[in-house]
């Protein structure tokens, strides 16, 4: 494929280089650990992966990592997996997340917001003192390092007040959005086995309320080992019989106290997606989330005590627990519980504008929606506090790079990123003193070895690959749960190339240092020899107004044959007839491939997703081979059930 893209959309001024915290960095690197003084973020990045654990000593020094029992190595085993950091460390995230306190006591720490739009801040000060009373209420409970506490919670204040009084304890925390039913809920939180439940009686979503009572019933009665249960009635309602109050937990004047655990001790659980099985239960530590988070907020996002950043997240993605940390650089957090378009499609912009957010999170799929409903944010709100705008769950295409540049701003920095819930983070992204080109991921992250390699593990350049991670990160899993032999945890990384991860995107590493990401490569389209990700077909296919979005699958027939339909769900109005059907052929054909025109363009009612909003590619794989639904797709994984009821009847017709 083609990576000339000599012209790049964004390049940061001289000043904002200047002072970019990652341009600091380099210099204070530069003089007390050797790292490359010239050379630029190219040099540094060199450096970052080269001498990983000179690397990792400054990134704890910069941002003066407060260890209360000190390491006597950075990296005691390098091997993945099972990498050892910062032997004999002991440390608290909860305490570096609220070390702010100290000197902005009377500023928010949190805004949050709901769907009337109206930011309500809670000050360092009230966030702390309710930290040190629920952390305190917990103890008393019984609750010690290493149990689990769990929150089926919207994002709320409460919902950090909960984590970060978890993780001071030194216990593990795990949350489940609200919108999860009971099954998907509880196939997260049976495998953990919590003591503590937090729960709300319902949440608002696109102007109503919806009562999640029954489901708070049904968590209770399923999950045994719950010592306590505590009420948030975020609708108001009564606390059921046996529960605690909110209230009575959170009164209390209380400063924190800050449990010394290892580096490597479990800060938090989160779940992989769960579509073919139970989901993943991927444990990741306290030292290893607060370093590489301080790198990845600190340095690549580029936060400090005067911003105030905004991503549309639940509390079921591992955005929620990034949006967190970013109190660890003492920034201001917003936290938005409602719909990502209520009352319309540019209610983003909306809570950007009225936040005063300096980065703006947000998912590819919403740009693009902006996009087509021709929303103007430039025009219709003050985005002039705006210095980012990120986004991920998805490659963004190159007609999102072009809107947010024609309708938010010439000179804005758009970060695509790229990572996963394993990580907990991103592999490649934000650089702030590097430009943008159309289509692409600024770079690799800094202490992250990426490469793009072919079958036999030769690395590749300007061509597609697997994306692979030579070295540990901090945040890698320490271990899944219920995998005492790390089979599963081995078999999910570290199969197809021993010692080295692989994390199952399709990646093109670029000859000037950028990065392109794909789709998954194992729903990846290989017709004839030539390999294409999904994310390409859906970036073309998706410009024509009449598709409101697509899903194309390639599968391998029993007699050797390949088949690859999409299938697209129409915008109101259109039809899918003779003149449509030539136009998505001839758009695949004339910008993508002549081979990856699809077989059949077939219309259907919906696009299924998982929980936290990714197209379904691969069950929808298994079902058109003939699997069954039950044993194609985790139930309780999927958005809407009935929509692949839509692909399992088409198969058994091919049949």
């Amino acid at each position: 494929m083609s990576t000339a893209n000599p012209l790049p959309l964004w390049q940061p001024d001289p000043q904002r280089i200047a002072q970019a915290q990652i341009t600091k960095f380099q210099s204070w690197a530069a003089e007390h650990h050797d790292a490359p003084a010239l050379g630029g973020y190219p040099a540094l990045h060199r450096w970052s992966v080269d001498e990983l654990e000179a690397f990792w000593k400054a990134v704890t020094q910069w941002f003066d990592v407060r260890f209360t029992s000190p390491y006597a190595r950075v990296l005691g085993d390098r091997s993945m997996p099972g990498a050892e950091w910062f032997p004999g460390a002991t440390l608290n995230y909860a305490e570096h997340a609220l070390r702010a306190a100290a000197t902005r006591a009377d500023e928010p720490a949190l805004l949050h917001v709901d769907e009337t739009h109206e930011p309500c801040p809670v000050t360092w000060t009230e966030l702390r003192r309710q930290v040190g009373a629920l952390a305190a209420e917990l103890r008393a409970l019984g609750v010690r390092p290493g149990d689990r506490v769990s929150g089926y919670l919207p994002n709320i204040p409460q919902a950090v007040v909960a984590l970060l009084a978890t993780a001071a304890v030194g216990a593990v925390w795990t949350s489940c959005a609200p919108d999860f039913g009971a099954r998907s809920v509880l196939d997260r939180f049976q495998q953990v086995e919590p003591v503590v439940l937090f729960t709300v009686d319902g949440y608002r979503y696109g102007g109503k309320e919806h009562d999640r009572r029954d489901v708070v019933t049904e968590l209770r009665r399923e999950l045994p080992t719950l010592r306590a249960v505590v009420h948030i009635p975020l609708l108001g309602t009564e606390a059921p019989e046996g529960a605690l109050e909110w209230s009575d937990l959170t009164s209390a004047d209380a400063d924190p106290v800050f449990e010394p655990v290892p580096f490597d001790h479990p800060l938090w659980v989160l779940y992989s997606s769960g579509t073919t099985g139970l989901p993943k239960a991927i444990v990741q530590s306290q030292g290893g989330i607060l370093v590489e988070h301080l790198k990845q907020l600190g340095l690549h996002c580029d936060l400090g005590p005067g911003d105030r950043f905004f991503w549309y997240t639940s509390t079921g993605w591992m955005m929620w627990n990034f949006l967190v940390s970013g109190l660890l650089t003492g920034t201001t957090v917003i936290l938005y519980d409602g719909s990502p378009g209520y009352p319309d499609t540019g209610a983003q912009w909306r809570i950007a504008e009225r936040t005063g957010a300096t980065l703006f999170g947000t998912s590819a799929a919403y740009v693009m929606a902006c996009r087509k409903a021709e929303v103007h944010p430039s025009r219709d709100f003050d985005l002039s506090t705006v210095r980012c705008v990120a986004t991920t769950g998805s490659p963004l295409p190159p007609d999102g790079f072009r809107w947010l540049h024609d309708e938010v701003r010439e000179d804005l920095w758009i970060a695509s990123v790229s990572g996963g819930t394993d990580v907990c983070s991103c592999f490649a992204g934000a650089v702030p003193t590097l430009p943008v080109h159309i289509g692409e991921l600024q770079a690799p992250c800094l202490g992250t070895d990426l490469q793009s390699w072919d079958p036999n593990g030769t690395p590749l350049i300007d061509e597609v690959g697997e994306l692979v991670v030579t070295n540990p990160m901090p945040s890698m899993p320490i271990h899944f749960w219920n995998d005492p032999d790390g089979s599963r945890y081995h078999d999910s990384y570290f199969a197809m190339y021993p010692g080295v991860w692989r994390h199952g995107d399709w990646i093109t590493l670029t000859s000037r240092g950028s990065v392109i990401i794909h789709g998954r490569s194992d729903s990846t389209l290989n017709r004839q020899g030539v390999r294409m990700g999904s994310a390409d077909i859906y970036e073309a296919v998706e410009r024509l107004p009449e598709i409101k979005e697509s899903l194309v699958i390639g599968v391998e027939q029993p007699d050797g044959g390949y088949w690859m339909p999409l299938f697209v769900q129409l915008a109101p109005g259109a039809v899918l007839d003779d003149a449509l059907l030539d136009r998505i052929k001839r758009t695949i054909r004339e910008q993508l491939s002549p081979r990856h025109v699809p077989d059949e363009v077939i219309e259907v009612p919906g696009i299924p997703h998982t929980l936290t909003g990714k197209r379904i590619e691969v069950p929808v794989k298994r079902l058109l081979q003939g699997t069954p639904l039950d044993k194609a797709v985790n139930p309780g994984s999927v958005d809407d059930l009935d929509l692949l009821r839509f692909y399992e009847e088409l198969a058994r017709k091919r049949a």
